[in-house]
């Protein structure tokens, strides 16, 4: 009898919640047969809880958003936004009887300025949409995450996510120019600025970068843009050693080199890749180090890049000979993720960020940590900027080796750490590394990260378990 009063107050505040989210939102935006919102409960995080959301809104308009904060103010209830899901760190993730704020259907391109070299968009627009529209214009917008064919450019603000061609052109919160942000209680906030430069008050519109959806809903973003480049050309070398490639990259970055991208796949990636794909990569190799440049004459630069990589130990340096080519190394890489999931049928996937200098002993450490679980972890890194994604595979069905590949991936981020580096280079925090934050930034950085919280968020409803 206990039980069946519980399940009916619980069914009555749902059923309230859901009435007064109607009020202001057509029928079709608001769901909640539990099958369909089950499957917006969680992201693409392995070991991350996720809870059973009480309803699921997918608004249109900046109106509606304003309408369920306040909703869901007034009646205390969790509110967890959601991009396309393809987070790797549980930030998306559901709360029991929370609102699940979906920001997909507000997918529009408003404008694209070439004079101020801007686009204004909605926080659901998919990144390779925009990359596409603006290069009509002759534009470009560089952040471009391995999952840009599906992820919108709302969740890219909100883990400030990054990319092949960080190396050159920096990560997302370098084109966030402005916003507008639905506060908790429903205010909109709108910061930052069109112009090209502004420094009027605290930079707000970096503070909402990286946040995670725990300040405010980002429903709109200006971002800067730049004027489309020369198409890449891409180089390929094999090396002998993890370590000869990452020599190479110290040599590439000393020399004063600006490539375009500089990525890095080893031994156990490159096999993955081929096994999937068969795409023919050479598996002797220890390591395949990409580079690319859209200069005016990429040919110059990919030959004296080459020849640094010889200066380092490499055994074959193949110089692409045009840009389909170059776009079938690529493609390569871009499957590395997909590949290493194939190997167990699960993986967990770290994206610790250390010095360019100290990318060489990252690597080293993440063989030693394989062996010392018995596990399969391939790396393939953002050379460039010192961002690794150790892989971690694992069969979730188990146990034992669902236990080390945890254990793994903490010794991993303590690697990271131990080297000068962090936790997230891209991915966020999520609820996969709230420990890890605590131990990166210390107690004052804690402290004073959930003060700014409270100033957004004064109830907790924002994102609730997420960060810290």
């Amino acid at each position: 009898m206990i039980m069946s009063r519980i399940e009916a107050t619980h069914d009555a505040e749902t059923s309230t919640l859901t009435d007064r989210l109607l009020a202001g939102l057509p029928p079709e935006a608001v769901l909640t047969d539990s099958d369909v919102t089950a499957s917006y409960s969680h992201d693409m995080a392995s070991f991350c809880p996720a809870g059973a959301p009480a309803v699921v809104v997918l608004p249109r308009t900046v109106e509606e958003v304003q309408h369920v904060m306040r909703t869901a103010t007034e009646l205390r209830v969790p509110v967890v936004p959601q991009g396309a899901r393809t987070g790797l760190s549980g930030g998306a993730n559901a709360t029991d009887g929370c609102i699940v704020l979906s920001l997909v259907k507000m997918d529009r391109v408003l404008e694209i300025s070439p004079v101020d070299r801007i686009a204004v968009v909605e926080a659901g627009v998919v990144n390779a949409v925009l990359s596409r529209a603006v290069e009509e214009h002759g534009l470009y917008y560089p952040p471009d995450p391995s999952s840009w064919e599906t992820c919108t450019i709302g969740g890219n603000i909100g883990t400030a996510s990054g990319g092949l061609c960080c190396v050159k052109y920096g990560v997302t919160a370098e084109y966030v120019l402005g916003l507008d942000a639905v506060l908790a209680d429903g205010r909109l906030l709108s910061t930052g600025r069109r112009t090209a430069k502004g420094v009027a008050g605290y930079d707000l519109t970096r503070l909402f970068v990286g946040s995670e959806g725990s300040l405010g809903i980002v429903v709109r973003a200006v971002l800067a843009l730049k004027p489309r480049p020369p198409r890449q050309l891409v180089l390929a070398a094999e090396f002998p050693s993890a370590a000869a490639a990452c020599d190479a990259v110290c040599r590439i970055m000393a020399g004063g080199h600006v490539p375009s991208l500089l990525e890095l796949m080893d031994r156990t990636t490159v096999k993955a890749v081929n096994s999937l794909a068969r795409m023919g990569l050479p598996e002797t190799t220890e390591a395949l180090l990409l580079a690319a440049f859209d200069t005016p004459d990429p040919a110059a630069d990919l030959a004296a890049v080459g020849a640094l990589c010889e200066a380092a130990g490499a055994t074959q340096v193949v110089p692409a000979e045009d840009a389909a080519e170059s776009e079938l190394l690529l493609q390569a890489r871009r499957l590395a993720l997909t590949a290493l999931e194939a190997v167990k049928g699960t993986t967990m996937i770290d994206d610790v960020c250390v010095p360019r200098s100290r990318l060489g002993a990252m690597l080293e450490g993440v063989e030693r940590i394989a062996a010392a679980y018995g596990l399969t972890i391939g790396v393939c890194a953002h050379a460039g900027d010192g961002n690794t994604h150790p892989t971690v595979c694992f069969d979730a069905g188990d146990p034992d080796e669902s236990r080390r590949a945890r254990e793994s991936f903490d010794e991993i981020m303590a690697l990271g750490l131990q080297l000068g580096g962090t936790i997230t280079g891209e991915h966020g925090v999520g609820v996969l590394k709230k420990e890890w934050l605590a131990r990166e930034i210390g107690p004052v950085g804690v402290e004073m990260q959930r003060a700014v919280k409270q100033v957004f968020d004064p109830l907790g409803i924002l994102n609730p378990g997420k960060l810290f």
